[in-house]
């Protein structure tokens, strides 16, 4: 007798395990799990906005990024991939919510696509990025404003501020999307991701498996530990130098439990004080713990 369920055996007798996570799943779970990291001082979170960003600006515009990322996964380039995961991304009122989210994790998404998700294959896709994929990255700019530090002297011409503008001064000059970050490595944390085969990304997803909780609680602490470590660039650009070392002091002080991190956030919110770079890897780095068995 063959006991095997049939069409005609009705309703609930065979069930399809669901479906896994797929890189791009993970990719995108990414950007809404870090966003509800709370507090995040001075970051977008569940208890803290800006009276033009707010949470579910970020929401929106981590749904929005997946058609680019899907692009990354599926092997397109990565200037492109990133281009349009930006477009995506902009289509929410508050404009620019995981810029540098995403162009650090492009390349990190299509590693793991490719089944080797580490450093030192996301660093050598960086390195083999061309002059058209610079020229996606500056176009990039044209869907959202981007907080930049003006370009060295005399280096006018390839402000990514131009957008498609500058292309045909890039193609003249052979610049890939590489030399772009080579370039930027003294003023962009994300930028020394890229050339530095994304070290911090793979530590700070070492620390959130090593941490037990809710996922949500971990992402506060390993942010709060990457902005005591190192200045934040773009509060470097926001506002300067000192300040970002004064915000770096401060998130020391709250992660060694002489400061309340609530307050913290609170005071940087008012201040306008936002760690985006900080907030960008950790990101990173929950896509990739996600990838490596981080459990939701």
């Amino acid at each position: 007798m063959n006991d095997a369920p049939s069409d005609r055996d009705g309703p609930g007798t065979h069930v399809e395990p669901p479906p896994e996570r797929t890189v791009v799943d993970d990719a995108q779970l990414a950007l809404l799990l870090e966003v509800t990291g709370t507090p995040k001082p001075g970051n977008v979170d569940r208890a803290h906005d800006y009276d033009d960003l707010r949470f579910e600006h970020f929401l929106a515009g981590g749904v929005g990024a997946r058609p680019g990322l899907e692009l990354a996964a599926d092997g397109d380039r990565l200037g492109r991939a990133f281009e349009r995961a930006v477009a995506g991304m902009s289509q929410q009122r508050a404009g620019n919510t995981q810029f540098g989210a995403l162009l650090v994790l492009v390349p990190l998404v299509r590693a793991a696509s490719e089944g080797d998700l580490t450093g030192e294959r996301a660093g050598d896709l960086a390195a083999a990025t061309t002059v058209a994929d610079a020229a996606d990255f500056y176009r990039a700019f044209e869907h959202v404003d981007v907080a930049v530090e003006d370009p060295p002297e005399g280096t006018d011409a390839l402000d990514v501020r131009r957008g498609a503008d500058a292309v045909p001064d890039l193609e003249d000059r052979g610049v890939t999307l590489q030399d772009v970050m080579v370039e930027s490595t003294e003023i962009d944390g994300i930028a020394r991701e890229w050339t530095g085969e994304f070290a911090r990304s793979f530590d700070a997803a070492d620390r959130l498996l090593d941490l037990d909780g809710p996922v949500p609680d971990r992402t506060s602490q390993v942010f709060l530990e990457l902005l005591a470590e190192e200045p934040d660039t773009f509060v470097v650009t926001q506002h300067d130098r000192e300040t970002a070392e004064q915000a770096t002091e401060r998130a020391a002080a709250a992660l060694a439990g002489n400061a309340d991190p609530w307050a913290l956030a609170n005071e940087f919110v008012a201040e306008g004080i936002n760690p985006g770079t900080t907030a960008d890897l950790t990101a990173a780095a929950l896509f990739v713990a996600l990838e490596r068995g981080l459990e939701i």
